[in-house]
């Protein structure tokens, strides 16, 4: 239909005339709510971001000289992280004199990927950064199925 008459037709109705393909040819139109339109756009684009996975990952921290109570209450979080599908980040800090010991640091946390192999796999290897080492633990396959199954039936 001509342009002008598509025009009175969307003011008719309180709309707006959105061109959508303007190579085609003819160029081809829609009458509808750009506002809402827009708002629905981005209302998805949002949700999209909530569920990625990249908004996934915690965090447990450790330290050299950590006892046994608290390794083993750390760990606990850190599994029922990987259980609910999350990526690990596992994160030991150096202060001080400690620093001298970085080989006491390393067994921490090969310790810790040894205590989460049943439910985890290691993403990064531990390594150094600065005056901490880090490594990265993430479901294994047919656990992070089942938590994703999981979290969809709670939807």
């Amino acid at each position: 239909m001509p342009t002008s008459k598509a025009r009175q037709l969307a003011e008719s109705k309180g709309l707006d005339l959105v061109e959508i393909s303007p190579t085609a040819s003819p160029p081809v139109c829609r009458i509808m709510d750009y506002g809402k339109f827009k708002y629905d756009k981005e209302k998805r684009e949002k949700d999209a971001k909530k569920h990625s996975a990249a908004g996934r990952l915690k965090e447990v921290k450790f330290h050299v000289n950590v006892e046994d109570h608290d390794y083993r209450t750390k760990l606990r979080h850190a599994r029922d992280f990987i259980t609910e599908g999350h990526r690990v980040k596992v994160s030991l800090f150096f202060r001080g004199r400690e620093n001298a010991h970085q080989e006491l640091g390393f067994e921490v946390l090969k310790r810790v990927m040894h205590d989460c192999e049943d439910i985890a796999q290691p993403d990064q290897i531990p390594t150094k950064m600065g005056r901490s080492v880090q490594m990265m633990l993430s479901p294994r396959r047919s656990l992070r199925a089942k938590a994703e199954a999981a979290r969809g039936a709670a939807v």
